[in-house]
């Protein structure tokens, strides 16, 4: 959060909606009227505008970096990261050396970011780089002895991590004992005693006074990037030919940074920001694949583009197909290639959905039979034997953004006597930490991650233990996140006035995403006509107020619930809070309201 954010509290509910139907109050985002009156001012901005750029925690100081960042004023001092500078030495050392270097990634967006960042690099310094990146299935996450021993036996010399190895201390202590050189870029938590290798490069360890935490690796290894121009010239590697611009692959940093689901603020939002307009020019052949398989016309890009369509399916890959099929994609300059891995990686994205479809209404009727969800529980842990491990961290958002808690969904191989689990956090729980934790007391085979996130590996007779240990230790967190989990909304709306401008006019606060989250505006009174369900349990229907205007709106997979079911009946009266969404199919440069929440005012408590 930037500084000077309003800290939430008790405040007067908006639209004296106390309860909801998903059982949420709301509120209005709290802003100082000063630092309002300052933004319109300053940047010239609409009321409305202005007041949803100060509750955001903008200050006035911060106003024009915010709306127009640049890497001038907001890139950090690499040295300022521990050991990026023995890290950048240690690279550089080793091409000139003409070491042989691979890059070990993670099987995700970020992983996948962050390597072909890297490979990118490498190339216009005339070297290839190899990439490694660990099954799912069969070597789990991150660095392991027998991944180590492969690429001792496959000639490499020095190994890069990205996007993981800040904890596989054992693993790394094993690739040191049979003569491997490492460096580790990462961001995920770790324990205060690093890996014993060349260089732990992490905004997140303990010591490190970057102030970086909310970077995504891909913009770790960004950083990276620059200190390794830097260490290049300063050896003189620069005098028969040109130092690479990094400027040229911000589309990959931000494609890191939105997909990882890191906090949008300060640097961060710059790199992103400013990597949307690159990856606008779709000039990267992978992206640019992957778009038009998607039939996706190109044009200027957005975080729903890495979020929706480009995110889900470079994944696609190292859920249920081939690791390194994304690192692959993002790496290759050959148009053909491209082409063949974007093709592959669509129809895989295919059947990733299907598999994750049967799997969350399993688990949904699971839990919802045993009444977990429910209870009072800090956490809700389901497992099922042969659960994709590729899916489980999908259906752990599904399901928390269902019941508004924690949710670990666990993949049980039988067979191999072995569950592996993922899981999502609400803000104000630190899921990771807990996670940590758990591994430290013995109850995990593994397990780690940060504080929406965490991977865990357990056996199977342990999971009632686990669930009965985390319940006990984020107990103290759960009524703090309660306390935030309002929904807070940025401005009342008639439908007539939920116009493009409008939306254009917030549009300037993009891109959203923690820390900067997307402008919710709320419509009171109105009906919802036309309401029809769509397959998937979306509704969709058309929000009319007391005057008559109207504006299309959807909700997405909530027919069976509240919600939806108010939407269905077409009952009016209704109060509504959603987001203003682009709608221009067949050019027509209009909007739609995606619905996040519904208020009957019949129903107050």
């Amino acid at each position: 959060m930037p500084d000077g954010a309003p800290v939430p509290g008790p405040a007067p509910t908006f639209l004296d909606v106390s309860r909801s139907l998903s059982g949420r109050a709301w509120r209005q985002r709290p802003a100082e009227a000063g630092v309002i009156r300052a933004h319109m001012q300053g940047q010239g901005l609409i009321e409305p505008l202005a007041r949803a750029l100060a509750a955001r925690g903008v200050t006035a100081e911060q106003g024009a970096d915010f709306l127009a960042p640049t890497l001038k004023r907001l890139f950090p001092d690499p040295s300022s990261f521990m050991d990026m500078d023995a890290a950048a030495a240690a690279i550089v050392a080793a091409l000139t050396a003409g070491d042989r270097i691979h890059v070990f990634a993670d099987y995700d967006v970020d992983g996948a970011s962050s390597a072909a960042l890297l490979v990118r690099w490498f190339r216009l310094m005339g070297s290839e780089l190899p990439i490694y990146v660990p099954d799912r299935l069969t070597e789990g996450y991150g660095p392991s002895p027998l991944a180590f021993d492969r690429l001792k036996a496959s000639g490499a010399d020095l190994v890069i991590t990205v996007d993981c190895g800040a904890a596989a201390n054992e693993a790394i202590a094993h690739a040191c004992a049979i003569g491997l050189k490492v460096v580790v870029i990462d961001h995920h938590m770790m324990r205060e005693e690093p890996p014993a290798c060349l260089a732990v490069v992490n905004p997140n360890r303990p010591g490190d006074t970057s102030g970086q935490g909310n970077l995504a690796a891909a913009g770790v290894v960004f950083v990276l990037l620059a200190a390794l121009n830097r260490e290049a010239r300063r050896l003189g590697l620069f005098a028969d030919r040109p130092e690479p611009d990094i400027r040229q692959w911000l589309d990959l940093a931000a494609l890191g940074a939105i997909c990882d689901v890191t906090a949008l603020t300060g640097f961060n939002r710059a790199l992103t920001g400013l990597g949307l307009q690159v990856m606008s020019g779709w000039t990267n052949p992978g992206l640019k694949a992957l778009l038009a398989v998607a039939g996706v016309e190109s044009g200027p890009a957005k975080s729903n583009h890495a979020g929706f369509i480009l995110g889900p399916r470079i994944n696609a890959g190292g859920r249920i197909g081939r690791a390194d099929l994304g690192a692959r994609l993002l790496s290759t300059d050959d148009a053909d290639e491209a082409r063949a891995l974007a093709e592959e990686l669509d129809a895989l994205n295919i059947a990733r959905r299907e598999v994750e479809r049967e799997v969350t209404e399993t688990a949904t009727r699971r839990v919802e039979a045993t009444g977990h969800h429910a209870d009072g529980s800090a956490v809700v842990v389901v497992s099922g034997e042969d659960w994709h491990p590729g899916v489980v961290g999908i259906v752990a958002g599904r399901l928390r953004e269902r019941w508004r808690k924690p949710v670990i969904v666990i993949g049980i191989d039988a067979l191999a006597g072995v569950g592996k689990g993922s899981g999502r956090s609400q803000p104000g729980m630190n899921l990771g930490r807990a996670i940590q934790s758990a591994w430290r007391d013995g109850l995990l085979l593994a397990g780690g991650g940060h504080a929406m996130a965490a991977g865990l590996t357990v056996r199977p007779d342990g999971i009632d233990a686990l669930r009965d240990y985390l319940n006990a230790g984020l107990a103290g967190e759960q009524a703090g996140a309660e306390a935030l989990d309002w929904v807070e909304v940025d401005a009342l709306l008639d439908p007539g006035a939920a116009t493009r401008d409008l939306f254009e006019a917030f549009e300037r606060l993009a891109p959203f995403g923690p820390a900067n989250p997307e402008p919710l505006f709320a419509l009171d009174g109105v009906r919802a006509r036309e309401a029809v369900a769509m397959n998937g349990g979306h509704v969709r229907c058309r929000l009319t107020g007391p005057d008559g205007a109207s504006v299309k709106a959807i909700a997405w997979r909530c027919a069976d619930l509240p919600t939806g079911q108010a939407l269905l009946s077409g009952q009016g009266g209704l109060s509504v809070v959603g987001r203003l969404k682009a709608d221009d199919w067949n050019g027509r440069r209009g909007v739609q309201f995606e619905i996040e929440d519904v208020a009957d005012p019949r129903m107050a408590t």
